[in-house]
């Protein structure tokens, strides 16, 4: 393979950031929706086998189980991932029209001022429902985006983030990315009244990211600074081509029949080859304005169970490493500041840089091996 090169003169080297799942402590809502006691680990330590070769449970390497109200465990997961070339954390917000969900550990990253971790926000605006999915179905909290007050409410509140020396910023303007930026009707008028805001308070602006999911595209790609690929949903809904679609339908198609017959899982019943979604996402350009993505691994059958979860087959070292190395690449070629990779800790999604029992430190390893790589020029892969 051609080796990676340094970034061209003039162009910033990619910084990786990875999405951060605070759902790792208690809250009152939890308890009353799921259980007393409930958190992610919940989930992940219940999970089961659901066919021969089916690796769950997934283990924290040394049982670290930790609890997000910890400060040991930030220090830890900043320390960890700055030892092998992340450059940030995302972390997931949770805001419903004033009412919010999960807030204690990005508060109190911001009273102790540590760990000194470059970090930034994404608005993840979905109702919350017992599907695990944003759907409709029996919905626990109601995502309403309010009026203007609301709006300035809801800035006011980022605000302390954004004044934070860590907080991540383009050209001094914050980061801040949202999920699902098309479900927002009032988005262009609440994106107006924040950039308006954010001046007034000091700040050269705002730069808003669109995720690009396995949702609908934002059709209004005007109200935003850049747009972040979020994988591996992105490359599922918008990056395969016909015959990928094709055969991966007829393959669950396959499955769920021969589990109706024999009464059993042979295979995951919704799945899609690794090696394969990762070169469809290696091999598409990188538009400008878009920073690029990258995934892990992906198995929410902890949070779903056989019938309703998508699980990938045939993980591949090899094929991440490559992929991986690609998107760096991209990056760098294209002056694009940013790579997001899911995820630091969605261990119920199967996709996590924490060290596991089953691959060890596999992908922070090559975090840094990849990172490293792409400072160096003429370094072979």
């Amino acid at each position: 393979m051609v080796g990676a090169s340094a970034p061209p003169a003039g162009k910033p080297q990619p910084k990786v950031m990875a999405f951060v799942l605070p759902q790792f402590h208690r809250i009152p809502e939890n308890d009353r929706w799921w259980g007393e006691g409930f958190t992610e680990w919940t989930n992940v330590r219940k999970a089961t086998p659901l066919y021969p070769g089916h690796l769950q449970p997934r283990v924290p390497a040394e049982g670290r189980y930790y609890d997000m109200l910890d400060p040991a465990a930030h220090d830890w997961q900043a320390a960890l991932a700055q030892q092998h070339g992340l450059y940030g954390f995302c972390y997931y917000h949770y805001w419903f029209a004033g009412r919010q969900l999960l807030e204690k550990p990005l508060e109190m990253l911001l009273e102790r001022g540590k760990p000194d971790m470059p970090f930034c926000l994404s608005w993840a605006n979905e109702s919350w429902t017992r599907a695990w999915d944003g759907g409709d179905r029996e919905v626990l909290m109601a995502q309403d985006y309010g009026d203007s007050a609301d709006w300035a409410r809801h800035f006011d509140y980022l605000l302390t983030a954004f004044r934070d020396p860590r907080y991540v910023r383009v050209d001094g303007k914050p980061v801040f990315l949202i999920y699902r930026s098309a479900s927002i009707a009032v988005r262009a008028e609440m994106l107006a009244l924040w950039r308006q805001l954010a001046q007034r308070a000091g700040l050269p602006g705002l730069h808003v990211v669109s995720m690009l999911t396995g949702f609908d595209v934002d059709p209004r790609p005007e109200l935003f600074d850049a747009f972040a690929e979020f994988e591996p949903m992105y490359t599922i809904r918008y990056g395969l081509p016909y015959w990928h679609r094709k055969r991966e339908k007829w393959i669950n198609r396959f499955n769920r029949a021969a589990w109706r017959v024999a009464g059993r899982a042979f295979q995951p019943l919704q799945s899609y080859d690794y090696g394969s979604l990762w070169r469809a996402a290696a091999a598409r350009p990188l538009p400008a304005r878009h920073y690029g993505g990258a995934f892990l691994d992906w198995d929410n059958s902890p949070r779903r169970g056989l019938e309703r979860s998508l699980i990938m087959r045939g993980f591949d070292r090899a094929a991440f490493s490559a992929g991986l190395h690609s998107q760096l690449r991209k990056a760098a070629a294209t002056g694009s500041e940013f790579v997001f990779v899911n995820a630091w800790n969605e261990w119920a999604e199967g996709s996590y840089f924490e060290p596991d029992t089953a691959r060890g430190t596999f992908f922070l390893d090559t975090l840094r091996a990849a990172t490293s790589a792409i400072k160096r020029p003429g370094t072979a892969e």
